[in-house]
């Protein structure tokens, strides 16, 4: 055997050695990530059976297409105000608590948790805005309202059009808190659902709001509610519902890109003056209370939930334009 024989040997001996000590880190990586995300797992697991003792129930149900839907009733005022959330709000009651205890003293605030919210059932009838309306509507009739004045967040911008056209004899006003408007662009992006499923049924997202600190710290709640808060929210999470329903999200804008508020409702629509990621957000929304022989939009600087910070200023400008309203008429 030759010297560069020899040379051949060792070195295809040190690239084996070398191979070798690169699979043993990986699979020393590999080996320590799979742990990790099985202890992740386990202790989310273990939480949530835990958590879901702690959850102390509010409300009352009604029946709704077989199910039950979690309503909550609040004040004895003359007029009726049905309150709805914004999409993926774990707890539309607690989360409007604040803007609840405001408005109760003269009105009477009925807050529906759709399905896969707060603590009603979860249905796999799909999530658009035809099904999702027609059930909001059945629990409005077993309690027995038949004129109220329909207030939201967000995506209830969506889903009230399609509402107050189809119900436009019950329908007093819409109120939207910083509520989404139907032509908004943007609205066709294809979501990341199943890695949002993965990190939530996983524990990731549970570990991520850990390491992040707590969303509620610097809000009003009373140290109670925000631990319910976040109780809730760890057990509803990206349930199967509230997934179908951003899986609908694109659709049901689509289809409802061309409808507007009938012109003799009353319209009033508090809005975020500084929303960074739309620089059309408040045209759009002027454009919308256009629409209304009545309308009214409010620029409130805040986060995209400004009932979490602005729930007096709501109330209090919401109650002075009603009075305007009942004068008016």
């Amino acid at each position: 055997m030759n010297v560069t024989e020899k040379t051949d040997i060792k070195n295809g001996t040190g690239i084996r050695k070398k191979r070798r000590l690169w699979l043993k880190i990986l699979g020393g990586i590999a080996g320590a990530l799979v742990l990790f995300m099985g202890i992740v797992f386990f202790v989310h697991v273990i939480s949530k059976g835990i958590e879901k003792k702690k959850i102390e129930p509010y409300g009352q149900t009604v029946s709704v297409d077989g199910k039950q839907m979690n309503v909550y009733i609040q004040g004895s005022g003359a007029q009726t105000i049905v309150l709805l959330p914004g999409q993926g709000t774990p707890s539309p009651v607690l989360d409007f608590k604040l803007l609840i205890d405001e408005l109760s003293p003269d009105y009477r605030v009925v807050a529906i948790e759709p399905f896969g919210y707060g603590l009603s059932d979860t249905t796999d009838k799909a999530r658009t805005t035809e099904n999702i309306i027609s059930e909001i509507h059945e629990a409005v009739q077993q309690l027995g309202i038949d004129r109220y004045i329909l207030m939201g967040h967000s995506i209830t911008g969506l889903y009230a059009v399609s509402y107050v056209n189809s119900y436009p004899d019950e329908v007093l006003a819409f109120v939207g808190i910083d509520s989404s408007v139907p032509n908004q662009p943007g609205m066709d992006v294809k979501l990341p659902l199943k890695t949002m499923q993965f990190m939530q049924q996983s524990g990731l997202t549970r570990l991520l709001q850990k390491v992040s600190g707590d969303s509620y710290a610097s809000l009003d709640y009373d140290e109670h509610t925000k631990e319910q808060l976040r109780l809730i929210t760890n057990q509803v999470g990206s349930n199967t519902t509230l997934m179908n329903e951003l899986k609908h999200l694109g659709s049901n804008f689509k289809n409802g890109e061309k409808l507007t508020y009938p012109n003799d409702l009353p319209l009033l629509l508090f809005v975020q003056s500084n929303n960074e990621q739309n620089d059309q957000w408040i045209p759009l929304h002027e454009a919308q209370v256009k629409q209304s022989a009545q309308g009214l939009m409010i620029p409130m600087e805040g986060s995209h939930y400004l009932h979490h910070t602005k729930y007096k200023e709501i109330a209090a400008d919401f109650k002075a334009y009603m009075k305007t309203i009942q004068t008016s008429n």
